[in-house]
Parts: C-alpha cells; structure tokens; sequence
C-alpha cells in the first residue's frame, strides 16, 4: 500500500538536504517542533494544510511544487505496484501472450516499460 504521508515526507526531506538545512532550522522558521517535523518527514504523521504551508513558507517552495513533485512520485508508485502486481498469464498453445511487464528507468521525468520478447508461431490454414 502506497501511503501518501510517507511520499510527502519523503519530499520535504529532500527539498531540505537540497538546501543543506537542518531539522533545527526549518522547524524553527516553521514554528513547528524539531520532534513533530521529523516524524513528518519520516511518514509517521499526517501533516494538515496549515503545517504544510508553514514547512513550505520555511523552505521558500511553493506548496503547488511540493504536491506536484509528490504527485509525480505517487503516479510512479502506483505505476510499479500495478506492474509488480501483475500475475503472469500462461500463454495458449501456439499464440503466446505478454506473460510480464517490467519497468524501468523510472524518475519523475520518465518511464519506460518493456515487453519481455517472444516468438510467434505462424502456422498456415
């Protein structure tokens, strides 16, 4: 199960470190505690509206990017637990069918999904 907490999380996180800011200082211009700002970037608690948009204003990131860049890595997540997810499909005799689908190369610019190969038996009428 995708859990859009932790994704989020994991978001600001790492628009702190790109910053090379500490906990200490983004709580503090948050006016939020040290304690509670780290379990919202660790996904242990759901962060309201107003949080957010004080953990934002403290990190000069609009909070339209922020749910934008969490968006992008929800529509990932999902995308890699549907194909994780997919049960191979045992192909009929002489017409084989796609048994698995993997995905790679996958960023928030990009993904790529691949088609394992396979032989086609042609057998005239």
């Amino acid at each position: 199960m995708i859990l859009l907490r932790r994704l989020l999380g994991d978001v600001l996180r790492r628009q702190r470190q790109r910053q090379g800011r500490t906990l200490r200082e983004v709580s503090s211009s948050a006016r939020v505690s040290l304690g509670y700002l780290s379990e919202v970037e660790r996904g242990q608690k759901e962060a309201s509206s107003e949080l957010l948009s004080a953990i934002c204003d403290a990190l000069d990131v609009r909070l339209s990017e922020l749910m934008r860049e969490v968006s992008d890595e929800l529509a990932l997540a999902e995308l890699a637990q549907s194909a994780s997810a997919t049960e191979p499909v045992p192909a009929p005799a002489r017409r084989p069918m796609l048994n698995s689908v993997s995905v790679t190369g996958v960023s928030p610019e990009r993904v790529t999904i691949k088609a394992p190969a396979e032989a086609v038996d042609v057998v005239a009428a």
